[in-house]
Order: structure tokens, then C-alpha cells, then sequence
């Protein structure tokens, strides 16, 4: 039982700190030569911004600011940041699976149906950052955790402001 109890502890413990951003980047760049940047022209699919949109830009400003680095007109910058909600469907389970069985002695049959299955529209955040001369991007972070459709607006503005700051805790790599 003790054995069994701290095995749990041990996992939970783990849990606690996996993260919740994957990030990528460009081994070779030197992230100190950057000093400024700005939303890179035509990142939006629409001719406005989404509710989340502004939440997403409101957030990357705050943190970029945090880093030192200067927000400047596009053609100025040294970075250009883009950022994009990926669709992803998965598959949730709800409610009870059913079963009944019969048997005697050591034999016995049953039948089972899983519980319903539905799926689910979420979206996954996405932040990069591209060199303005090579348009190549140097840094990435996605997000582990997800937006969907059933969150309050408060809830959507919290989410999108703790992913952003741990992606941002990310950058520049190589400092953890």
C-alpha cells in the first residue's frame, strides 16, 4: 500500500511539471542581435480581428514588452510575429458505458457497449517569430492546451494570457 502510495505521488508530482507549451528553434540564430519587432502585415485571414485575435495581440505586446524588446513599425523591425488558432477535432467520451453478463463456475459471457462518443472543436494557439530580412522563422511555441467553444470570455482571456506567458518564458532559448 505504501509502495502504491508514493508511486501516486510521484506521478502527480510529474504531472505538476510537464509544461503546457512545446517550443522550437533556430539552433544558429543569435536571439541577442534582435531589439524590436512587430505583427507581421497580413496574418489575419479576415479583414477583422477576432475577440481572440485582440486577446492573443493583447497578451504577445505584454510579454514582448516584459522581454525589453521595442514594438516598431514593420518595415523598422528586426522580428516580425505571427500567430494563428489551429482547429484541432478530438474525440471525447461521455456518460456510462453499458454491460451485462451471466455465467457460472469459472465461465461466463457479456456484452458491453463504450460510452457515447462525441467530438469536440478546439483550437490550439500558435506564436512565431521570423527574422524580417531572411522571412525564415527563428522561434515557435504551441500550445498543449486548448480553446473551445463552451469557454466564458473570461475564461478564453486567462487561458490565452497563461499560455502566452509561458511560451514567452521560453524566449530567448537556451536560458532555462
Amino acid at each position: 500500500m505504501m509502495r502504491f502510495l508514493m508511486l501516486a505521488v510521484v506521478a502527480l508530482a510529474m504531472t505538476g511539471c510537464a509544461s503546457n507549451v512545446v517550443t522550437d528553434y533556430n539552433s544558429s540564430v543569435v536571439f541577442g542581435n534582435y531589439s524590436s519587432w512587430a505583427f507581421a502585415g497580413g496574418t489575419d485571414s479576415s479583414s477583422f480581428t477576432s475577440l481572440d485575435g485582440t486577446r492573443v495581440r493583447s497578451a504577445v505586446e505584454r510579454e514582448l514588452n516584459r522581454k525589453a524588446l521595442k514594438q516598431v513599425p514593420e518595415a523598422e523591425a528586426d522580428l516580425l510575429v505571427s500567430w494563428q488558432i489551429v482547429p484541432e477535432e478530438r474525440l471525447e467520451q461521455t456518460g456510462l458505458g453499458l454491460g451485462f453478463g451471466f455465467g457460472s463456475g469459472n465461465f461466463g459471457w457479456a456484452l458491453s457497449a463504450p460510452p457515447p462518443v462525441r467530438e469536440i472543436e478546439e483550437g490550439k494557439l500558435v506564436v512565431e517569430l521570423a527574422d524580417s530580412k531572411s522571412k525564415e522563422v527563428v522561434w515557435r511555441a504551441a500550445s498543449r492546451r486548448y480553446l473551445n467553444e463552451n469557454q466564458s470570455p473570461e475564461t478564453r482571456r486567462e487561458l490565452i494570457d497563461e499560455v502566452v506567458a509561458e511560451m514567452f518564458t521560453k524566449y530567448p532559448p537556451g536560458l532555462d
